[in-house]
């Protein structure tokens, strides 16, 4: 019989690609989603008529929901995304944020300790997944990352999924549950909400809208192929240690405005404008964010030498090959 696994936030960006690679590894999924704007069941529309996959449609934050879905299902392992996770939405209205990426986590923490001290599953792991964010920022001549880094969020969005972080290694400490927490840098790929980097460039670019770069552009991501990130995911189960801390990059750190420019080089390629000029011509700089990080870089080798896990996805590669999904979306 295969393992069973609880996806939460599973109709999300990140979500609907480790439920579909989870199905294609032999689990059983069950996706736990309030669908809310982020999520969206289409992007599951190729496995939802799949035997083992079902979804619930609940809010984590509700606990004796979450309580009775956990002790129902019987999971040998609850990866844990459901998130919001927009840093412009949380400088707008943070209360969002503390629901679902604090009071949520309590909830699916507390339910997840009473169902492991009723079964005592050898195997049983809860996989909490964060973000790079929760470090804060680093100058052009710091290190990267590492999972020893100290936690600086200075958004309410990284704050939010720093205290959530803390709350999830307190359940390891004081309970035992068998957790492990893991960060990544910003994913792309298909499926991704509009609201993100790349597939709002795209999006704005064939609306012939301007493309909004804040500041001078000179910010600093580190990408990753969101199909790595899930296979990292996975790799944290199978090969990960209880109370332990993973971080998963792509190595591949570009400045917002070379990304920019980079999506309207490969559009020109693809799709190029009626009137023949770049799409270039569209970027505008705008006013910067407030709070905006500079630089995000992970090192990846802890992940590389436990979970004998890497990025395989080239970005340029990745990149071609992502916005050709979306030019074929919207048609």
């Amino acid at each position: 019989m295969g393992k069973k696994a609880i996806v939460t936030g599973g109709a999300g960006f990140i979500g609907s690609h480790l439920v579909r690679r989870l199905i294609e590894n032999g689990f059983t999924v069950l996706n736990i989603d309030k669908l809310s704007y982020a999520g969206n069941i289409e992007n599951l529309r190729d496995v939802k008529m799949n035997d083992r996959y079902q979804l619930l449609q609940h809010d984590i934050a509700d606990f004796p929901s979450m309580n009775q879905a956990i002790k129902d299902f019987r999971p040998n392992v609850i990866f844990h995304l459901a998130a919001e996770s927009h840093v412009d939405r949380s400088i707008d209205s943070s209360d969002d944020f503390v629901h679902s990426n604090i009071v949520g986590t309590h909830s699916l923490l507390k339910a997840a300790r009473n169902y492991f001290e009723a079964v005592k599953t050898a195997d049983f792991k809860f996989i909490h997944v964060s973000t790079d964010e929760v470090y804060g920022s680093l100058d052009l001549q710091e290190a990267a990352f590492t999972e020893a880094s100290t936690y600086y969020p200075n958004s309410p969005y990284s704050a939010s999924k720093a205290a959530s972080d803390h709350l999830v290694r307190a359940w390891f400490e004081t309970f035992n549950l068998p957790t492990i927490i893991t960060h990544c840098s910003n994913n792309y790929g298909p499926n991704q909400n509009e609201e993100k980097l790349i597939p709002r460039m795209i999006s704005h670019a064939l609306g012939n809208k301007k493309l909004p770069v804040y500041g001078n552009g000179k910010n600093v991501r580190d990408w990753l192929h969101v199909v790595d990130h899930c296979d990292g995911l996975i790799a944290a189960y199978s090969n990960g240690t209880s109370g332990e801390v993973y971080n998963y990059g792509g190595n591949t750190e570009i400045e917002n405005i070379a990304l920019v420019t980079k999506i309207c080089e490969i559009l020109d390629s693809l799709q190029p404008r009626p009137d023949g000029q770049s799409y270039m011509d569209q970027i505008d700089f705008v006013d910067d964010r407030m709070g905006h990080d500079f630089r995000y870089a992970i090192n990846i080798e802890k992940a590389r030498k436990q979970l004998h896990w890497k990025p395989t996805v080239n970005f340029n590669t990745g990149l071609v090959s992502t916005i050709d999904w979306y030019l074929k979306e919207m048609g």
